[in-house]
């Protein structure tokens, strides 16, 4: 009985993947465009949601190039990352050019990482939006440090130098011309790489030991907020309401709200009796965000979102996370006020947007407006709105750290000009109050500064 076939690869069809890969990495200058960014950030603590989501951008583009030249580098040596692996001398270039371009890459994103502390931790965090996972830096360095991985590069190197001649008359070849040109040009680094493990190795386990220590912090204090956010989040306050009685927002009233709402309108809330009125900041603890029924959208140019059915018009992050909601969900409160944005609509579009791309992350109980992956109320609004046109909001410390909270959001969206109050209801009994007479209401209704 014969066995089947190996799977021949052939080792220039992965030429063209190799030389794309070379010139879609993010170039130094490219990265170094952004380095008064990164010490802005350094400075301040924490990146601006435009600056995150530049390094998400260059990151994920990296990731996608570093994933393409490893399976070129697995294909031709037939899974073994080994010189001796590869069939010929044509598919061993193709690899190492493949294998130099990864090394060169992942060193100097370590590098920039090692000298950017807040960049490596920023690079760490899962980011949905960017198909990003948790530690997937780490996981780069770790690679990057690998012994197996080191001995296997350093094998290469030592297999190109005993067969140079050979390589180089490859550059009579058409295809390979451009690799052999890489590969000399890539000489010098491979040939101090060697000198570089070791230290290289240290970093990476010195890395591995405090981002392991950080994380059991992170994730002991988040089920820690968790658990304790989520049982305050179901209390009452006795005797703030006859027993029985309910929201003051009645089904009229939000009927008569889902009227008057436009896409992109921040509404800003309180429920009078919750028990977190007490430990939140402020009179109005609580921002949600109304993004429109399908018609409303498609007349601003939205494609269809999967998932958003016709009773879906806010998206809202509460305890069970950010999520589509109907109008009944979100309106289960006994005060509002509406902010309206003073932007075009092009880039109400553009909010809208962004902000659905962060549907589905989890609630952030500890308020880490530094980190992504998680979203409070007011860091949704936060992180939709910061960046268009000229809309800034600058985070406050409280309790210890920085973000925004609801009148913070309100104190700034209006004293800057960016909204404007149009509505408010429940502040007086259960009266509605529009135009100029609601922003009177609201600065009255809470320590404004506007």
């Amino acid at each position: 009985m014969t066995e089947p076939a190996a799977h021949v690869v052939d080792p220039l069809s992965y030429v063209p993947v190799v030389l794309a890969a070379a010139e879609s990495l993010p170039r130094e200058a490219e990265v170094r465009s952004y380095m008064d960014a990164f010490a802005a950030a350094e400075t301040r603590g924490y990146f601006l949601p435009d600056e995150d989501e530049r390094l998400r951008e260059i990151y994920a583009r990296y990731l996608a190039v570093r994933t393409s030249l490893l399976e070129c580098v697995r294909a031709i040596s037939a899974g073994k990352y080994q010189a001796d692996a590869t069939p010929s001398l044509e598919a061993f270039l193709v690899a190492f050019s493949a294998a130099t371009i990864l090394v060169r890459s992942a060193s100097y994103l370590v590098a920039l990482a090692e000298a950017h502390p807040l960049v490596k931790v920023k690079l760490d965090e899962a980011e949905p939006r960017y198909g990003l996972e948790r530690n997937s830096f780490t996981q780069v360095y770790k690679s990057l440090t690998s012994p197996r991985r080191w001995w296997g590069f350093d094998d290469a190197v030592h297999y190109f130098r005993r067969h140079r001649e050979g390589i180089e008359a490859l550059e009579s070849h058409e295809d390979l011309r451009p690799l052999v040109g890489l590969i000399r040009g890539e000489e010098a680094f491979f040939s101090a790489r060697r000198e570089d493990f070791l230290q290289s190795r240290l970093r990476y386990r010195i890395h591995s030991y405090l981002r392991r220590r950080r994380s059991g912090y992170q994730k002991t204090m988040f089920q820690l907020f968790r658990i304790s956010g989520s049982a305050i989040a179901e209390l009452k306050q006795p005797f703030v309401k006859p027993r029985g009685a309910g929201k003051r927002v009645t089904p009229e009233i939000r009927a008569r709200l889902e009227s008057f709402l436009q896409p992109g309108d921040v509404l800003v809330t309180r429920h009078d009796d919750a028990v977190s009125n007490l430990f939140l900041p402020g009179f109005w603890p609580h921002a949600a965000f109304y993004i429109g029924s399908n018609h409303q959208r498609a007349r601003l140019g939205l494609e269809p979102h999967e998932g958003i059915g016709e009773d879906i018009r806010f998206l809202e992050a509460k305890k069970d996370g950010v999520r589509l909601r109907p109008p009944e969900d979100t309106l289960q409160v006994d005060a509002f006020t509406v902010l309206r944005p003073q932007l075009a609509a092009e880039a109400v579009a553009l909010v809208i947007a962004r902000g659905l791309t962060h549907a589905g992350k989890l609630y952030d109980f500890i308020f880490d407006f530094s980190s992504a992956d998680r979203l409070a109320c007011t860091e949704l609004v936060y992180r939709s709105y910061h960046g268009v046109a000229d809309v800034r909001f600058e985070l406050q410390p409280h309790a210890g750290r920085v973000c925004l909270s609801a009148e913070d959001l309100i104190n700034q969206a209006v004293g800057a000009g960016y909204f404007e109050p149009v509505l408010v209801y429940g502040l007086d009994g259960d009266s509605w109050v529009e135009g100029p007479d609601a922003q009177v209401q609201l600065r009255q209704s809470f320590a404004s500064r506007f």
